[in-house]
């Protein structure tokens, strides 16, 4: 008998590997959509193409205290369990694995993973482990799952690259990448936002909207490091912001760019004491 934390109709939610090995027992082409909590619509895009493309689908809610660079930070991370279910039941999601800390490590065993210099990059370059964390938990949920397709957002766009390489390197999935998704507003959805007031989140729409508006203008013109540089300051005096990075980028190996075609700007700073990450 499968040890659930609750048991829905259609969707069984599982706490323990055993279990949720048992429940997949089985099935083939397994969707997998890794999750931290605090759902939102960003998550749903995810899932539902999860639904349509797989037999099954698994959503896991673990938030991941290995890639918290900051205590602070993991600890004020938004968590609302009860509304997750309640949107993964009316999404009609087959299974849910939300695991405690020891399920997720039980095995001491780590892939070694060593960002290579020319990965120590954006989000690398500030968040010291981050990316070691991400890659090596999720490593461990795939093991676990051991999904055919893996469904990851276009958000945290260097994380996705990186995931992507370990896993496809080291495990039979594959993992798909799947669009942004972003308010009226033109803010990117993010379980953060939720940590930001009102006001604050009307403020980092606009800066979205302002990189948005950038990158169409200069679509078809070489881009200077002192154009970048100024755009830079000219964010941080009128919205009040702390830029940790504004970069030109090419999308396949993230190597610095001139040119906005088959590239992407990425950004990543502070608005008060949230920080915040973009692409566009």
């Amino acid at each position: 008998m499968f040890y659930l934390l609750k048991y829905y109709i259609q969707m069984k939610v599982l706490l323990r590997n055993s279990d949720l090995n048992e429940a997949l027992s089985g099935f083939s082409n397994v969707g997998f959509v890794p999750t931290m909590g605090s759902l939102h619509k960003g998550h749903i895009s995810l899932i539902k193409k999860s639904l349509n493309y797989c037999n099954k689908t698994v959503v896991s809610i673990f938030i991941n205290p290995t890639q918290f660079n900051n205590k602070t930070d993991y600890k004020k991370y938004p968590r609302n369990l009860k509304k997750d279910l309640k949107i993964l039941k009316k999404l009609k999601v087959n299974f849910v694995y939300t695991p405690i800390k020891n399920e997720v490590y039980r095995s001491k065993n780590k892939i070694k993973i060593h960002l290579s210099k020319k990965d120590k990059i954006l989000c690398a370059k500030y968040r010291k482990g981050h990316f070691e964390g991400v890659i090596d938990v999720m490593c461990r949920l795939t093991n676990i799952v051991k999904p055919e397709k893996i469904f990851m957002g276009e958000k945290d766009f260097q994380q996705l690259i990186l995931v992507k390489k370990y896993i496809e390197n080291n495990f039979k999935s594959k993992v798909i990448l799947c669009k942004t998704i972003r308010d009226k507003n033109k803010l990117a959805l993010s379980s953060r936002n939720l940590l930001l007031k009102k006001g604050d989140q009307i403020k980092a729409g606009k800066i979205a909207k302002a990189l948005i508006s950038f990158k169409k203008k200069f679509f078809k013109r070489k881009i200077t490091k002192k154009l970048i540089f100024t755009k830079k300051n000219e964010l941080e005096k009128l919205y009040g912001v702390n830029i940790e990075y504004l970069e030109l980028r090419n999308k396949k190996n993230l190597k610095l760019s001139n040119r906005i075609n088959h590239s992407k700007i990425f950004l990543g700073y502070y608005l008060k004491n949230i920080r915040l990450i973009d692409n566009f």
